[in-house]
């Protein structure tokens, strides 16, 4: 059977079986899949559920190459063709490997994430964890790339040699390359200070450029801020290095929001301090650690009330404090309309002329 394959067109006979090395490879790698969805089906492990969703294409060019390498020998090549296909195979394979590599990371960082969940309250830990994992990830798929271009073009002499001349004579060209490019360094050397210091983690409540919002993504060069009203900040990583800001989870989320209240002396205040535990007791955004109400100033003309309270979380603040402020204000104008701020004037009636 094989003489008679060998007696057709060579080029028939070499695409067969580069053809069946195709459909051998596509056979194999639909048997691991198989039996990863039936293990992920029957346990629920978050291993094989991360391995299905990543590594489904490296994989598959990987053992296409691996078998076209086992069958190539088989198949009477001319000698610059099997020269052409020794290179491109070589490339390829460091290619494949690669971004199995950078996908067996992500696999390695899903196990992890999925160890700590970012959705409870008590969330500190699981946010530190998640942003020193997210960025060594990148910082790993950066190194894993620059060293398989630099093992792809180690396979060509060429290269080679072009490589080892303009690192030869560096010199000038060098220093203004590195100068141009000293941002994208200083970027990346903040965003791996980030990752251990923590500045700022994923899901921090943060203040910049005055404006509210969360740490929605951290990569090595910039960082993405979801503002409340849906927008996105984008700013470098350097200027979480360099630049004040303010972070209102970077120990514990739990943070005290104030309200004032601005009336007339003839307001009771120890009513409204009732009124305002009264408030904070129906709601359920309080955690009832603090809260109090205080004349902080008083002008000519109004008495200045700062109500204080404690919520669980930014978002949570800023919900009991538009309820306090709303209710607070309602209380007022139903049970003290007297004490509702007023510009007092007086008329003196004019003398006889």
């Amino acid at each position: 059977m094989t003489e008679f394959f060998q007696n057709l067109n060579p080029l028939f006979y070499s695409t067969g079986i580069i053809i069946g090395a195709g459909v051998i490879a596509f056979v194999i790698h639909f048997i691991i899949f198989q039996i990863l969805r039936r293990l992920y089906g029957i346990t629920s492990n978050t291993l094989y559920g991360s391995l299905i969703k990543h590594i489904r294409r490296p994989l598959k060019y990987l053992i296409f190459l691996l078998v076209l390498n086992i069958v190539l020998p088989v198949v009477e090549l001319p000698q610059w063709t099997n020269y052409f296909l020794d290179i491109t195979f070589r490339s390829l394979f460091i290619i494949s490997v690669s971004w199995l590599i950078i996908t067996l990371v992500a696999v390695g960082e899903d196990i992890i994430l999925s160890r700590y969940d970012t959705s409870v309250k008590d969330n500190l830990q699981a946010r530190k964890i998640h942003t020193q994992i997210q960025i060594i990830r990148k910082i790993l798929a950066v190194v894993i790339i620059f060293v398989a271009v630099a093992l792809v073009l180690m396979s060509f002499d060429r290269f080679r040699e072009l490589g080892i001349a303009i690192f030869a004579s560096a010199g000038l060209v060098g220093l203004v390359i590195g100068f141009a490019a000293q941002k994208i360094f200083g970027n990346l050397l903040a965003g791996i200070q980030l990752a251990f210091t923590q500045p700022v983690r994923v899901d921090d409540v943060v203040i910049v450029e005055n404006e509210w919002g969360r740490i929605e993504e951290i990569t090595l060069t910039y960082i993405v801020v979801r503002i409340w009203d849906l927008r996105r900040l984008v700013l470098p990583v350097s200027y979480f290095i360099e630049k004040p800001f303010q972070n209102w989870t970077k120990v514990t989320a739990d943070i005290l929001g104030t309200v004032f209240l601005y009336t007339d002396y003839k307001i009771p205040v120890e009513k409204v301090r009732e009124e305002l535990h009264r408030i904070l007791k129906d709601s359920s955004k309080w955690d009832g650690k603090v809260w109090g109400l205080q004349v902080t100033n008083a002008t000519e003309r109004t008495v200045e009330l700062r109500a204080l309270m404690s919520a669980p979380d930014a978002s949570s603040a800023w919900d009991i404090r538009c309820q306090v402020r709303e209710k607070l204000i309602e209380f007022v104008q139903k049970n003290y309309p007297e004490a509702l701020p007023k510009t007092r004037a007086e008329l003196n009636k004019a003398e006889d002329l």
